[in-house]
């Protein structure tokens, strides 16, 4: 049985497992002028715009994994594939898969196998098969129902980031873009456990409670004596990238 380190072990191992530094962790979210990543509607709220998603795509080709949690994979149904065929060559001439690694994290287990999450990646039998962070009481669900399409691993109970981390290092992954939802945004801010932060603010108000913010409540390490330094802020089209520095790490090329 695959198996991450207890908390204690993950947070031992936080800077290092068997040598490997955690990840560089990106977070990139999207969301509303008053905080929303979404709507309430059933449709799903597109906030970015053309260039931005083709910059998102240049920073999918740039990293080792992508995670998303699995709300996101529910209600948006991502593939998480670098789309441009370009990109995909480049990555092959390094020696790369063409895609970044997918992972998603769940606590109950509870994946769909027809999601486009866990399609194999086009022409690339190297970009490898999705892997799932189960919490303990869930890995039996989740391997009952993704088991021949991704890998599954214990994840501890409560569910473990650090150990994830620590998990992915040994895997080779050195840079991981986490793409949301508000839980997965929320957990790796309030554990500290986020490097950089790329936020696109669309000109547009969602003003309804029901929907999704970028972030729920938690405490988080960056507050009003304690604040994140903006690192950039440039105007694509109609929505503005905010780049924030969250740790004095340096992202590995």
């Amino acid at each position: 049985m695959t198996r991450i380190p207890t908390q204690a072990q993950g947070n031992r191992t936080a800077a290092g497992n068997g040598g490997h530094e955690r990840p560089f962790v990106l977070l990139s979210c999207a969301a509303s002028i008053d905080g929303y990543i979404d709507d309430a509607s059933p449709q799903r709220l597109l906030l970015s715009n053309a260039a931005d998603f083709e910059r998102v795509d240049e920073e999918r080709a740039g990293v080792d994994a992508i995670l998303v949690g699995l709300s996101t994979i529910r209600h948006d149904n991502p593939r998480l594939q670098v789309r441009s065929a370009q990109a995909r060559t480049a990555r092959r001439s390094r020696g790369l898969p063409s895609t970044p690694l997918r992972v998603t994290v769940t606590g109950s287990g509870d994946l769909d196998p027809a999601a486009r999450f866990f399609d194999p990646v086009d022409g690339d039998d190297e970009a490898g098969r999705p892997v799932v962070y189960a919490a303990t009481p869930a890995v039996g669900r989740a391997r009952e129902r993704v088991g021949p399409v991704a890998t599954v691993v214990d994840a501890g109970d409560p569910l473990d980031l650090a150990g994830v981390l620590a998990d992915l290092a040994g895997r080779g992954v050195r840079r991981l873009m986490v793409e949301g939802g508000s839980a997965m945004h929320t957990q790796f801010l309030a554990a500290g456990l986020a490097d950089e932060l790329q936020l696109v603010v669309a000109p547009v108000f969602v003003g309804d409670s029901r929907a999704p913010r970028f972030v729920g409540d938690a405490r988080f390490p960056w507050s009003g004596d304690h604040r994140a330094q903006l690192a950039g802020a440039t105007p694509i089209g109609d929505v503005v990238l905010l780049r924030y520095t969250l740790s004095d790490r340096r992202s590995p090329v």
